[in-house]
């Protein structure tokens, strides 16, 4: 026997009826079983009207944990696929393209400060070339205005990147 599936509009009808009192029980319910529920919950009623100093927050983050990169590239990747799984659930808690850029943008940063850029370890050197892919496709989905103030900030990053990375074509990742 399968339990039924409600939809998402099933589910927001049903809460609109409710007393604040059950309203209550069940969101502290549901905040029990997951820890990212427990902290999209948390996020959403202390940080979220402060986006900038959040923001903030997760890069300080970020940047302690690639101070703590290890120096052999197998774990230094391990770490680094770490920071992103980070990031992106910290992404998915503001729900803003402009901060998933900023962090991503921020972490490029990061890898050419902290990584071993003469390494030839390849998944090393993919996930800074995927990160840079998905910011620049990222770019390209915002408004014009919004557009150019994060292309800016790109283009540096790839002028810096190419300056410290022998390996890296700048051309093929301009916008």
């Amino acid at each position: 026997m399968s339990t039924i599936t409600h939809g998402l509009q099933d589910i927001k009808k049903e809460l609109q009826h409710l007393p604040n009192e059950e309203l209550v029980e069940l969101v502290l319910r549901l905040a029990r079983h997951k820890k990212e529920n427990k902290e999209l919950l948390a996020y959403l009623m202390f940080e979220a009207y402060d986006e900038t100093a959040f923001i903030d927050k997760v890069k300080a983050e970020a940047g302690f944990m690639f101070s703590q990169l290890p120096v052999q590239s197998y774990h230094a990747a391990k770490s680094l696929r770490k920071i992103l799984r980070l990031l992106s659930k910290y992404t998915k808690f503001t729900a803003s393209k402009g901060a998933e850029i900023t962090f991503l943008i921020n972490f490029c940063h990061n890898y050419l400060q902290y990584a071993d850029r003469r390494t030839s370890y390849k998944p090393l050197r993919l996930i800074l070339i995927r990160q840079l892919e998905k910011t620049r496709t990222l770019i390209g989905k915002l408004h014009e205005d919004l557009q150019f103030d994060y292309s800016n900030d790109y283009n540096e990053l790839l002028t810096e990147a190419a300056g410290k990375l022998p390996w890296l074509n700048k051309n093929d990742y301009l916008l």
